[in-house]
């Protein structure tokens, strides 16, 4: 494989990953379009979208262990919340890679498309909860938080995202969790969706070797900075780079499905 090839994939893991660490993603709504684009952009042969979404799984499973290590002694980790989302999220992001392997390319860029638009849309509703609230006092429907993560885990595992993109917005906006903590535990459960979509995409060869372990060497040095830096960030400046984060991402996702 060629050197330059692989600066460039250190590179996007790299983004991918210090983005990851400050928002509380996956870094799969950064890296997602980054490999699926940028190789072919700069003259190389690119990846297809089984291989990219194999890439994206494996990359989300290193970024956010190493980022949910990073906020452990913050008690920003809802573990209530990280057990009930976390079981039904790794349940469906299992099926949903898994049963990827039916679908074809142009249908797992539109399950991406369809994902991104949710997530950005979800992003503007207006949130009534509010940041200045005792973490211990936070409390959240198990059923609806269940539920949607179970959704979100199918769909997210298709494309071998961990769905913290989607996560993110259904705590801050239909659980009402704080901000910080939201960005925290998102971490943990988006932790445990990769390890569903992990399992799925091996299982069905969809993870090309050498591509992985660079995107996971970039993620091990960003993801801790990242999340250093989403710490000292102000909360409302953290909430509007994830919007503009994932609707850029949208435009760019829908553009090539309707062209």
């Amino acid at each position: 494989m060629d050197i330059t090839f692989i600066l460039i994939l250190f590179v996007i893991g790299l983004i991918g990953s210090l983005l990851s660490g400050m928002l509380g993603v996956g870094g799969a709504i950064i890296n997602y379009p980054l490999l699926l684009y940028v190789p072919v952009l700069l003259g190389f042969t690119g990846f297809n979208a089984y291989q990219v979404s194999g890439i994206v799984a494996v990359q989300v499973f290193f970024s956010t262990l190493s980022g949910v290590f990073a906020y452990r002694k913050g008690n920003y980790l809802n573990k209530h919340l990280i057990l009930t989302m976390g079981i039904a999220v790794l349940v469906g992001s299992f099926i949903g890679s898994f049963g990827s392997r039916l679908l074809a390319e142009e249908d797992i860029n539109l399950v991406y498309g369809i994902l991104a638009i949710i997530a950005s849309i979800m992003m503007f509703v207006p949130k009534k909860g509010k940041d200045d609230i005792e973490l211990s006092d936070v409390t959240f429907s198990i059923g609806l938080a269940a539920g949607l993560s179970f959704l979100v885990g199918i769909g997210a595992g298709i494309v071998g995202a961990g769905g913290a993109f989607l996560l993110v917005p259904i705590m801050l906006v239909v659980l009402k969790i704080p901000t910080r903590m939201t960005i925290a535990t998102s971490l943990a459960v988006t932790f445990i969706s990769s390890i569903g979509a992990v399992a799925g995409k091996l299982s069905t060869g969809q993870v090309p070797l050498i591509p992985s372990i660079v995107i996971v060497v970039a993620s091990l040095i960003a993801s801790p900075i990242g999340a250093a830096l989403g710490k000292r960030m102000n909360v409302k400046l953290l909430q509007v780079i994830l919007a503009v984060l994932i609707i850029a991402t949208t435009i760019k996702i829908w553009m090539d499905i309707l062209s």
